[in-house]
């Protein structure tokens, strides 16, 4: 990896129920470091958010985690390392699309809290686990899948993979120094300017600024997406006016 910090320590396993879960094992027992990275070419029992799964293909797509030690993040904060997880997804990716489709490439998009869209269709997901003590974030897992070569997808979930995207296969292991490379540049980001990291978040979110349809406690409900506040809940003005702030425990985007 031709990078400082993230994937300096690297883990390459055959197959593994879920890099998370390998990741917090070990975790515990002090040997992986600060930017230690985990790639399993087969992850039998992935997770995705609300408990969902996430499948993989065999040596087809990436999945992966990366290990975070931060200093003096405070547990408020917490939400900002989803925030730096998601731009370095959607950064690569929209790299991706570029290079091969040039600049009329796919739309690439954040769907909150941390769903990457190519065009309206999931390509890639997040997962955080954070350990907080003392109000402070000690240790985070940010686990990442990323559809890369699959071709065979579930289409009732909107999903597709930068093969489908572009026509091609791609190289999935230059795929991840240049998503390590972008994540560290997010995360150095985030030590010295925080607000661009807000900011480039905010620009990037799928629906901002257009009314949606949502859930809300489990009724449907149409807003406008405006902003994303500090403890990572959705600004969402309403029809009739007025914006109030929900959480993933009160509000999801509404099944297409």
């Amino acid at each position: 990896m031709h990078t400082k910090v993230i994937g300096a320590q690297f883990i390459e396993l055959a197959s593994v129920d879920s890099t998370n879960n390998y990741a917090a094992e070990h975790l515990s027992l002090s040997e992986l470091q600060h930017g230690a990275v985990i790639l399993a070419h087969d992850q039998t029992a992935g997770r995705g958010q609300r408990g969902r799964t996430w499948t993989s293909s065999n040596g087809l797509d990436l999945t992966y985690s990366i290990v975070l030690r931060p200093q003096g993040l405070k547990a408020a904060d917490h939400f900002r390392l989803g925030k730096v997880a998601a731009l370095a997804v959607h950064q690569t990716v929209e790299e991706a699309l570029k290079v091969t489709q040039g600049v009329g490439g796919g739309q690439v998009r954040i769907k909150w809290p941390n769903d990457i869209l190519v065009d309206r269709q999931k390509i890639a997901g997040i997962l955080i686990q954070n350990d907080v003590v003392g109000g402070q974030v000690q240790s985070a897992i940010v686990g990442i899948g990323l559809n890369v070569n699959s071709s065979e997808l579930n289409h009732e979930h909107h999903a597709t993979s930068l093969r489908l995207e572009v026509g091609q296969p791609q190289d999935r292991m230059a795929l991840l120094e240049r998503l390590c490379q972008v994540f560290e540049h997010w995360w150095d980001l985030l030590a010295s300017d925080p607000a661009q990291v807000d900011a480039s978040y905010v620009e990037r979110l799928w629906a901002r600024g257009r009314y949606a349809d949502f859930e809300l406690d489990g009724q449907p409900f149409t807003g406008r997406p405006v902003d994303v506040d500090a403890d990572g809940r959705l600004l969402v003005e309403g029809e009739a006016g007025g914006v109030l702030a929900y959480g993933l425990d009160r509000l999801r985007f509404a099944p297409r």
